[in-house]
């Protein structure tokens, strides 16, 4: 499968790992590049604050595409909320803005690290997918099916309002150093 990842940090090249180990053809994309080409799946491996420019500068190319919202929308000047409405979130709002695209929420309750080691502690590491299109969730699961990770629908777009607060909390505790940037929650079946 032919997979777009928009941004090259630490959270991109993990994800860009796995999603290579499974056997896709991953191109990446830097804010100093032009994206000129968009494969099945995009990955906004962004700051949250990047989304609005990326939808001006490419939204019409990301239509029928599987978008994949990796962003916590932490309000990092205070550490003490989201910059989103409690009623909804980045992932919800970006589909707005991409009507015609298949916005999915992912990996943003992952570390970095438990993607490049594909474990949080001795379990594996879930990456957890909300969005409205079950055929978007399956191209993006069937994406990640031979790599190390597993891959648990979490349910309708709403559900990333939860996936984002989590990722806060995972972050607040990282940062506060009651967990390591190597931890997390784990989901154990």
């Amino acid at each position: 499968m032919q997979i777009t990842i928009l941004g090259h940090g630490n959270m991109g090249s993990a994800i860009g790992k796995n999603l290579e180990v499974a056997g896709n053809d991953v191109t990446y994309y830097t804010s100093k590049d032009e994206a000129d080409t968009f494969g099945d799946i995009i990955i906004l491996a962004v700051p949250y604050a990047a989304l609005d420019s990326l939808v001006e500068k490419y939204g019409q190319q990301l239509a029928g595409k599987v978008v994949v919202d990796i962003t916590n929308p932490v309000d990092f000047q205070t550490w003490d909320g989201l910059e989103v409405p409690s009623d909804s979130s980045a992932a919800q709002q970006l589909q707005k803005k991409l009507p015609d695209s298949h916005v999915l929420k992912a990996f943003n309750t992952n570390f970095a690290a438990t993607l490049q080691n594909a474990v949080i502690g001795t379990d594996k590491t879930t990456v957890l997918v909300a969005g409205d299109s079950q055929e978007a969730k399956q191209i993006l699961q069937s994406a990640l099916s031979d790599s190390p990770l597993q891959v648990i629908d979490a349910g309708s777009l709403k559900r990333a309002r939860e996936l984002e607060a989590t990722g806060f909390l995972e972050m607040t505790l990282a940062a506060r150093k009651q967990i390591s940037w190597n931890g997390g929650f784990a989901v154990i079946r």
